[in-house]
């Protein structure tokens, strides 16, 4: 059998200084994931199987290195977090696999699944894949060669969760070592001496609808295409530091999904074995991440698209998609990009933080004077209107079609954040803030069959 490889998330120094993790109640996420891990390594060891344990004082990126530079195709990864949210009554365990990968999403379940059994108390918040994450991917599934998971086991900010993984850490650890078992077993049934020489299973590639002239490699149950494919689709990924590459049989392929973070999406059709490849730039070039514009979606596709990420979003804003679209085309201003931010700033008006639903805030925007739950509107088109108006603040210097209602529009600087990505740093104090907003923008055009 292959031999498991196992990271505690966090603990390591990132950016010069030691990285805790989430910090609640007296406790860290990095001491919680630690304590869980060296007991998981000791109910994999009493199974027989090899389990390395990744050092504690790497950065992610180092982890990731470390695993890179010993791992065999066999071997399988698993880090282990948990998670925070402002609303404590969250909680639930879920494990994130690649993106587009439905081997690697048997492997989340099955993961997921022991570790439920031995903890029915924990609930369970499914196998997602890594596109559903903030920032749209994750680096541990992404970067590694040999299959990787993502566990996230509870909410440290939830009373009960935090309760289960300090005082019931045996029964967690166990569950997720019979877990990896059986991972390792999935992936790596035959403890057979194996041929030096691995060949791997090709594949089918289209791109835009048209079958390519050469094919692809299944690794892992990800599909690898040749690299001069992301060169005819104009994507130059030869030094992409996030971007997988390997040499087999004398060329040099990537993997499929990495071409994602270029607006190329990517679909998998296992009847026929063919990877599908869409540039989004067929239906708005050039314009995905521009703010001045028009949107591509329709009201029944934002709709639909709010709606399977949160069943009860329309209940009480069931007009949120057609004021978007109305508000935005009057001042110009991209109604999916604004939709969008909408959904990362309201957890897909789920709300849990500062702002109440009751505000229409639906942007976090501040009131004048730094009041400390924000701007309320008095109805959800004006609402909407002012995040429309503080977006046409940052994207251009056009004047206001309709009087003004944003409280903080004047105290913009017009016109100097015309790219999502300049809303980093500005509207929030995240840096990766624009990004979480495309990964979102991605997934509606992928929902909406726009790319």
């Amino acid at each position: 059998m292959g031999r498991i490889f196992i990271s505690a998330g966090h603990g390591g120094r990132e950016n010069g200084a030691y990285d805790p993790g989430s910090i609640v109640a007296g406790t860290t996420e990095a001491r919680e994931m630690i304590l869980t891990r060296d007991l998981i390594l000791t109910e994999v060891r009493s199974r027989q199987l090899e389990v390395l344990s990744v050092p504690d004082d790497l950065s992610a990126t180092n982890s990731i290195d470390w695993i890179r530079a010993r791992a065999r195709p066999m071997d399988v990864a698993l880090e282990i977090h948990t998670e925070a949210f402002p609303n404590p009554s969250v909680r639930g365990s879920s494990v994130y696999y690649i993106a587009n990968n439905d081997q690697r999403k048997q492997h989340a379940e099955l993961l997921l699944l022991s570790l439920l059994r031995r903890v029915p108390q924990l609930p369970n918040r499914g196998a997602k894949p890594d596109t559903a994450m903030g920032i749209g991917s994750l680096a541990f599934c992404r970067l590694l060669t040999c299959p990787s998971l993502y566990l996230e086991i509870g909410f440290l900010s939830n009373p009960d969760d935090r309760f289960i993984i300090q005082n019931r850490r045996r029964d967690v650890a166990t569950g997720i070592a019979e877990g990896l078992v059986a991972w390792s077993l999935a992936v790596d049934p035959a403890p057979t001496e194996r041929s030096a020489t691995i060949t791997y299973p090709t594949c089918n590639i289209s791109i835009n609808g048209q079958i390519y002239g050469e094919q692809g490699i299944i690794v892992n149950g990800n599909s690898y295409i040749p690299i001069d494919l992301a060169d005819r689709l104009g994507v130059d990924v030869s030094t992409a530091p996030n971007v997988v590459r390997i040499t087999y049989r004398n060329i040099v392929y990537i993997k499929a999904i990495d071409l994602r973070p270029y607006n190329i999406s990517i679909a998998w059709n296992s009847a026929t074995r063919t990877v599908s490849l869409r540039s989004i730039f067929q239906i708005c070039p050039g314009q995905i991440d521009k703010i001045p514009g028009h949107g591509n979606a329709s009201e029944v596709q934002l709709m639909m698209f709010l709606k399977t990420n949160n069943e009860s979003s329309l209940v009480q804003f069931p007009e949120i998609a057609r004021l978007y679209r109305e508000e935005g085309a009057l001042e110009g201003i991209n109604s999916d990009i604004a939709f969008a931010q909408m959904c990362l700033e309201t957890n897909f008006l789920r709300f849990g933080g500062i702002v109440k639903p009751s505000q229409n805030n639906f942007a976090g925007l501040g009131a004048v004077g730094g009041g400390e739950e924000g701007a309320s509107f008095p109805s959800a088109r004006i609402g909407v209107r002012a995040h429309i108006q503080h977006l046409k603040a940052y994207g251009n210097t056009e004047p206001l079609v309709q009087e003004v209602v944003d409280p903080r529009f004047n105290f913009v600087t017009r016109g100097i954040a015309p790219l999502v990505g300049m809303l980093s740093g500005r509207w929030s104090a995240d840096e990766d803030y624009g990004n979480k907003i495309l990964a979102i923008l991605r997934r509606l055009y992928e929902t909406a069959k726009l790319m």
